[in-house]
């Protein structure tokens, strides 16, 4: 078993133990009603859109995920929440610098011992999701959780839902696609770019990622018999139907009768939680690198993190 493997098979128990953190971490917290700014990189910003629109879609206040490169310089906030990892990416510590001594700053990092703390406000470590993988996987989620933890969401019933991701068939088999489209709603659409993102990381694979109400304003276009479409959340009316007219697989948690499994592996305990389709990409992500010979211990150009000269 790799690395990663392990790593996606202990989420369920790294989430529950987030949704236990979250309680004695509420004091470096996002408030109700702050104006909130979220950063990371690469896979950690795309949790970091995720929280963004489920605090904004949950009416905890104003929440704005970007990359840590990417901040705006002078648009004020109440906090910064940084979501790094390894807590050494250049952009992430060196946004944490400046703005330090005029934005309150939160820093959920997997080590505890690592320069982003030291610079930060405040710092929520979870050494028990650190990972040796360069693919991350359980860290992010488990960042998602402990944020989902602190809006109040059920992480019960999401780890729950996780224990049978980890477990379940995969939707499809990954040697019968040549391409992949994830999509998302609101705060899913976060997790449809982590969905590609794995892909592309773990097996070098063509997988790519959009706002599932944008996909009919162009993107399906690539859509055929051999490549797959796969749908996180709640649906456009018609998708389903429209994606199957180009011949493409459709995946789907709540859909019945579009070539997956999905729609019966939680039975009784419906809808399922996006999250828990997450971990179900992520190990398709990991059977499409093992399919194509590949280690996805150790994927080619990416290093753990990204520290600049």
């Amino acid at each position: 078993m790799s690395y990663v493997d392990a790593e996606i098979a202990s989420q369920p128990d790294c989430w529950r133990e987030a949704a236990r953190l979250a309680a004695t971490a509420t004091d470096h917290l996002p408030r109700p009603g702050e104006r909130v700014a979220v950063v990371g990189c690469g896979t950690s910003w795309f949790m970091a859109m995720a929280y963004a629109a489920r605090r904004e879609h949950l009416g905890q206040g104003e929440t704005d995920a970007f990359q840590a490169s990417e901040f705006p310089a002078g648009r004020r906030y109440d906090r910064l929440v940084a979501i790094t990892r390894s807590g050494t990416t250049t952009e992430v510590t060196e946004l944490i610098a400046a703005l330090r001594g005029r934005v309150p700053s939160t820093v959920l990092v997997g080590d505890p011992d690592s320069p982003a703390v030291a610079l930060a406000d405040a710092a929520v470590t979870m050494p028990f999701a650190d990972e040796r993988s360069v693919v991350q996987t359980r860290f992010a989620t488990t960042a998602l959780a402990l944020l989902r933890a602190h809006l109040g969401d059920n992480i019960d019933a999401l780890a729950a839902d996780a224990e049978v991701a980890v477990r379940a068939p995969l939707p499809i088999d990954p040697t019968s696609i040549e391409q992949a489209t994830f999509l998302g709603r609101g705060w899913t659409v976060g997790l449809a770019q982590e969905a590609a993102l794995k892909c592309r990381e773990a097996a070098t694979f063509w997988a790519e990622a959009y706002p599932a109400m944008d996909y009919r304003h162009g993107p399906i276009s690539i859509a055929a018999p051999g490549r797959l479409v796969w749908a996180f959340g709640e649906l456009p009316e018609g998708l389903p139907e429209d994606v199957a007219a180009t011949g493409a697989a459709f995946v789907h948690s709540r859909t019945h009768g579009c070539r997956t499994v999905l729609g019966s592996w939680a039975a009784g305990r419906t809808p399922v939680d996006p999250m828990a389709d997450l971990i179900l990409a992520q190990r398709f992500a990991v059977a499409l690198a093992t399919s194509r010979g590949l280690d996805p211990d150790a994927p080619r150009h990416l290093t753990r993190s990204v520290v600049l000269a």
